[in-house]
């Protein structure tokens, strides 16, 4: 039979057979031999759901309702009961201690101040194990709270450190880390969650954080532990010189922000 194409005015009938033989048998770039069309879309689809949820604002909202969930729970449990009700009879010595120590981390993220847990800290284990319980606590309070907000928290925020004081501040804690800790931590005016959040959306390194951390806190929190464990006679001069030393690092913590003010100025 001769090929239509070799006809006067006939139809091309065999090459277009060809061609759609041709685009049947080739498959497509963008799927795989056996997969559906749903397959093939789901790669795609599920990378722009992993970005969204990843995205800094994202993170940001996560990181606002850990910290709304936290304290709320705060607010369910009032863990200052402690202060009245004394420490469950089924836990004492170092298990207790640790218990603490971790509960102390914890409510610190959740806003708690932290005179009110290291009174509870004296109260219940006394001088000496009632400050290194609160250090341990804090130290870990502090770095949960400082982690959460760099990983959740740091890339939504910095866009928006736009302002002057804003941005000296940022660059004040970016370039000085461990002084400015330092002085944030030995004045108590300062919030402790403050503290950790406006570290963790600043540039400094873990190192400075942690380190200022620990020994910042310690003259604050031993004064506050040996006040809590002497309460009951506030007469006593152990307690007064409890009180001496809480006002002093709050002086000293003065001193050295009156002195770095002009950094603030960005001057």
């Amino acid at each position: 039979m001769l090929d239509a194409t070799t006809l006067p005015g006939g139809t091309a009938t065999a090459p277009a057979r060809a061609a759609a033989t041709e685009l049947t048998a080739t498959p497509s770039a963008d799927t795989t031999p056996g997969a559906t069309p749903a397959e093939a879309v789901a790669p795609g689809f599920l990378a722009r759901r992993t970005g969204a949820l990843l995205s800094p604002w994202s993170r940001l909202a996560l990181l606002v309702l850990l910290l709304a969930t936290a304290a709320s729970c705060v607010l369910l449990f009032q863990p200052q009961r402690l202060l009245t009700q004394g420490w469950p009879p089924q836990l004492g010595g170092t298990a207790a201690a640790v218990v603490f120590a971790v509960a102390y981390g914890l409510c610190t993220v959740a806003f708690v101040p932290r005179p009110l847990l290291n009174l509870a800290a004296g109260a219940l284990f006394g001088s000496q194990l009632g400050t290194g319980t609160a250090l341990a606590g804090t130290v870990l309070g502090a770095g949960a709270a400082f982690g959460l907000g760099r990983a959740l928290g740091q890339d939504a925020l910095r866009p928006l450190l736009r302002g002057r004081w804003l941005k000296a501040a940022d660059g004040q804690l970016s370039r000085h880390g461990f002084r400015s800790m330092m002085a944030a931590r030995l004045f108590p005016g300062v919030p402790f969650w403050a503290a950790n959040y406006c570290a963790a959306v600043s540039r400094m390194r873990w190192s400075s954080f942690l380190l200022a951390t620990v020994l910042g806190s310690i003259p604050n929190t031993a004064a506050y532990v040996v006040a809590g464990a002497r309460a009951s006679r506030p007469t006593s001069p152990v307690f007064l010189l409890a009180m001496a030393c809480i006002a002093v690092p709050a002086l000293a913590g003065a001193v050295v922000a009156w002195r770095g003010r002009h950094h603030l100025r960005g001057d």
